[in-house]
């Protein structure tokens, strides 16, 4: 399979070149790249899949007992996530409906800080052009997830220990039995139609047991690596020759509006380290406006407080997902009047 070799040989490059997130952001160079030159090197949804599993369970190896208690005193904190990051959805559609050139309806579910997926499937349950919608959300994940970890290494941002978490040692068994209910928590997710489901049902169910004090067994960092790079690789797949020619004047500003959102983010969460004891750097990646996988690998890998990364990124993508559509049908088409029309640009 050339995609999957290609995006082997990126990651050993972006390795070779010290690049933060190596194994995330050399597989998207690369897998980019070629797709937009129409080279055929397309992402396998099973490995994706695999890759998000991979990041689910070992992210439910973080939420121990103690964890877990220390992070519920942050609830306020979440919940400010979740205001800030629907003042984006807010910000957006202003930027993306007066100078974007699309409509009221497009500017609103592109603009909303949720997942791709979600966004494109209640754009299209609203009548709404969900190709735009999705390329909005393909470039905003895209430039957070080159962004941050390049932004964590220009300024050297260091990790901070969290003397919390436990350290676990391999065992071959309990490999085995973690994989196991990972697997059926992603399955039973998916089957419940639950967002991230391949993410969010392994993470959960690990997390129980984790809660309950169940040792299985640590993640081989082998196994990490290669979902970074599926993920990467997913990313990487989204897109195609003319990607940017589709509308130019609306993706352009979709670039705008979400290299100004990683300024406000990083604003925000200056804001939010006085009312709390997080690192900035835990905090700005806490409500950058990326996806939970990405940040989630950000947070890993530069050892900024997986954990609370998680809790906020999860948090906030329930109550967007969820409130986005209300949102558009009781308040913006009552209240937002349009500035303008929709052009032959789109």
């Amino acid at each position: 399979m050339f995609g999957l070799f290609a995006s082997i040989v990126g990651a050993l490059i972006a390795e070779k070149l010290s690049i933060p997130l190596p194994w995330t952001l050399g597989p998207l160079l690369v897998i980019a790249l070629l797709r937009l030159n129409s080279i055929p090197v397309s992402s396998s949804k099973l490995l994706r899949n695999m890759g998000q599993w991979a990041i689910g369970m070992t992210l439910g190896l973080y939420f121990t007992p103690k964890v877990v208690g220390v992070i519920s005193s942050y609830w306020v904190a979440m919940i400010a996530g979740l205001l800030f990051a629907l003042f984006l959805g807010f910000y957006g559609t202003f930027i993306l409906s007066r100078f974007g050139r699309v409509d009221l309806k497009t500017a609103w579910f592109s603009s909303a800080i949720g997942g791709a997926n979600e966004m494109a499937v209640l754009a299209e349950r609203f009548g709404v052009r969900a190709d735009l919608v999705a390329s909005a959300h393909t470039i905003r994940l895209v430039l957070v997830v080159l962004a941050v970890p390049f932004a964590c290494d220009l300024f050297n941002v260091i990790g901070f220990e969290n003397t919390l978490l436990e350290q676990r040692s391999f065992d071959f068994f309990g490999f085995i039995q973690i994989c196991f209910v990972a697997a059926l928590g992603g399955v039973i997710a998916h089957y419940l139609g639950i967002s991230n489901a391949w993410i969010l049902g392994p993470m959960f169910v690990v997390m129980g047991f984790t809660i309950a004090e169940v040792q299985f067994s640590s993640i081989p960092s082998d196994l990490t690596k290669a979902a970074q790079l599926f993920i990467g690789w997913s990313l990487g797949d989204k897109f195609r020759p003319g990607f940017f020619n589709k509308s130019p004047t609306f993706l352009f500003y979709v670039i705008v509006f979400s290299l100004s959102s990683m300024v406000f983010s990083f604003g925000y969460a200056g804001l939010l380290m006085f009312l709390t004891d997080l690192p900035l750097s835990t905090l700005a990646v806490s409500v950058a406006p990326g996806g939970i996988a990405e940040m989630a690998i950000t947070a890993k890998v530069l050892h900024l407080g997986v954990p609370f990364v998680a809790a906020f990124q999860v948090s906030r993508m329930v109550g967007v997902v969820l409130l986005t559509g209300p949102i558009y049908s009781y308040l913006l088409c009552r209240f937002w009047k349009e500035p303008t029309k929709v052009t032959n640009d789109i």
